[in-house]
């Protein structure tokens, strides 16, 4: 029985769509409201700004590509969210928009660059977008949203909360979604409706363990652990921020108890019995607020 990888790995989505042309090519074309669709692609090099790579880190992203046309799309798989990734989208694609132009030439030659993310967390909470996966932004009039300022375009997909329809319409949309989020390293059958098309197919055949040498799934499997361990980071990095900001929460709350119950005619014996805290203690928040202890 075939044995499959997970196509949000580094390694496997490249392979993908950083590899085949008409992969891309029908991935984009499925996910961006695009006036008309791409015909043929090149690949750019990933890394947008290398004189930057020392000071700014993740430049380089998964897929890099311009259209006949001159568009510029930029394709990545984020694992885990923060906000900085938006910061990081905005970053590359307005870099990537400015490179356009040279002194030689002419602002009205500038192409319109797109970003397309997917996200592997959900990021957003708020309950009128509990539902929805699919997030595109663009430069917009805030009282006429009809009226744009055309250049700069991001799609955000939330992956986990992507949920199959079959809608017609999005049909090949569908099935790309599902290809990223049914194929994984537990998968033992894949749906029929990937098999029957011949693009999906085609790309679930890339996820076939047999497709890699033993120093490609070693290089899978370090992706994988630097996701684990980034995200462990993270983790730590928050609960020790909670931490923290629930200690720094009592200190402030104790401290304003003793100020106004100084102030409101409370003894300091009074206030050690509220608080807890020692003489000394209670004598320091009243000194540091210039409040007598007598």
């Amino acid at each position: 029985m075939a044995r499959y990888l997970d196509p949000k790995n580094d390694l496997t989505f490249k392979r993908v769509f950083g590899e085949h042309k008409h992969l891309c090519i029908s991935l984009i074309n499925s996910m961006l409201p695009l006036e008309s669709p791409i015909v043929s692609i090149e690949y750019q090099s990933g890394e947008l700004i290398p004189e930057l790579t020392a000071l700014i880190r993740n430049s380089i992203v998964d897929v890099h590509c311009t259209d006949l046309a001159g568009r510029r799309f930029l394709v990545e798989m984020q694992m885990f969210w923060s906000e900085a990734f938006k910061s990081r989208v905005l970053f590359n694609a307005s870099k990537v928009y400015v490179n356009q132009l040279n002194k030689a030439q002419d602002f009205s030659l500038l192409q319109p660059v797109y970003a397309l993310n997917f996200v592997n967390e959900i990021f957003e909470r708020s309950p009128e977008m509990k539902d929805e996966y699919y997030h595109y932004y663009k430069i917009v009039n805030v009282k006429d949203t009809g009226k744009q300022i055309k250049g700069l375009e991001f799609l955000f997909v939330e992956l986990p909360k992507f949920k199959p329809s079959n809608r017609a319409e999005k049909k090949l949309q569908e099935l790309w979604l599902r290809f990223l989020t049914e194929v994984n390293e537990g998968t033992e059958k894949i749906p029929q409706e990937l098999l029957e098309n011949e693009l999906t197919c085609e790309a679930v055949g890339y996820m076939e363990t047999a497709a890699y040498s033993l120093e490609q799934l070693e290089a899978y499997d370090a992706a994988k652990l630097a996701i684990i361990t980034e995200r462990s980071m993270m983790s730590e990095a928050k609960r020790e921020g909670e931490a923290k900001g629930e200690a720094k929460g009592r200190v402030e709350t104790l401290e304003r108890i003793v100020t106004d119950g100084k102030l409101g005619g409370f003894s300091v014996e009074q206030l050690r019995l509220l608080t807890k805290l020692t003489v000394g203690q209670i004598e320091e928040i009243l000194k540091r607020n210039g409040i007598g202890t007598e």
